[in-house]
């Protein structure tokens, strides 16, 4: 990632109102940098452009489907009218072999191919509905994103976009979440903001290059975009400093092990000895 396309990252996660849209594309430019022209608003513009594209369709479908306004559609019939323009029109959903593939956690792979995982595929949802004043957002069930549409707070839908636009019934939502292992509470319906999507599609990335070592360097970057939102969880400074070594910066990553040992020293200090020894490992290895 270049410098500017790393602090235009920061500071957007760091704003008052957040772009999910921009923070997603951003993330791109740590794959495929060297393909990108050299500004980053040129660079970024074809995604933007395909964004506008999708909200064109759904302006149009919107037109036909309440001439007078989409302030007069219930939650229900606005996703319907989102799963035709998006899943129908567009064909935008998941797919086979969606999950073995890095291209399906990049939002401008998810755009150029029409294929992603269901929470890059919801991403779209939620960046195109927000574009044409929609009340679109996500829900991080455990296990598979969702999107809903209309009040968070109020009435509202649920909807997986990773399955065409399927509106999801109260059942179909409790069983989702039994399959991950976990109890239906009101917490896991909530709206997700914008940096939580951000750091669970980060996630996703680490959780894919840490199963194929070759990909370190993928890893690493991943965990270097999470440190730089503003909450993510402590246990990724490790991650970062172990990634360091792993990719030959042994000095760097040993300093950092080191750093992280004395935070673990007031709470956990069998841990903290075995980080130390980890560092003085790494420091070894520079010989």
């Amino acid at each position: 990632m270049s410098e500017e396309s790393r602090a235009r990252f920061a500071a957007e996660a760091r704003g008052e109102q957040p772009s999910l849209a921009l923070l997603c594309l951003l993330m791109g430019f740590e794959v495929d940098l060297e393909a990108r022209p050299g500004h980053l608003d040129e660079a970024l513009a074809p995604a933007f452009d395909a964004l506008e594209r999708l909200a064109s369709v759904v302006r149009a479908a919107l037109r036909e489907a309440c001439p007078g306004g989409a302030t007069g559609l219930s939650p229900t019939r606005t996703a319907a009218v989102l799963a035709g323009a998006l899943a129908g029109s567009a064909d935008l959903r998941g797919g086979p072999g969606v999950y073995g593939r890095l291209e399906s956690s990049l939002l401008h792979e998810v755009l150029r191919r029409g294929r992603g995982l269901p929470i890059t595929v919801a991403t779209v949802w939620i960046a195109v509905g927000r574009m044409v004043g929609l009340p679109v957002h996500g829900v991080a069930l455990p296990g598979h994103f969702v999107v809903g549409v209309g009040d968070p707070a109020g009435e509202h839908v649920l909807v997986d976009a990773f399955h065409s636009g399927r509106i999801l019934s109260d059942e179909d939502v409790e069983s989702l979440v039994a399959q991950a292992g976990y109890r239906l509470t009101p917490d896991l319906l909530r709206a997700a903001e914008p940096q939580d999507v951000v750091l669970r599609t980060l996630a996703n990335i680490r959780n894919w290059a840490a199963a194929r070592p070759e990909h370190a360097r993928t890893q690493l970057w991943a965990t270097e975009l999470s440190l730089l939102l503003p909450r993510h969880p402590a246990q990724l400074r490790l991650e970062r400093a172990e990634l360091l070594v792993k990719t030959g910066h042994f000095l760097e990553g040993a300093a950092q092990m080191e750093e992280y040992a004395t935070i673990l020293d007031a709470f956990d200090p069998d841990s903290a000895k075995r980080v130390r020894s980890e560092a003085k490992t790494a420091r070894f290895r520079l010989n």
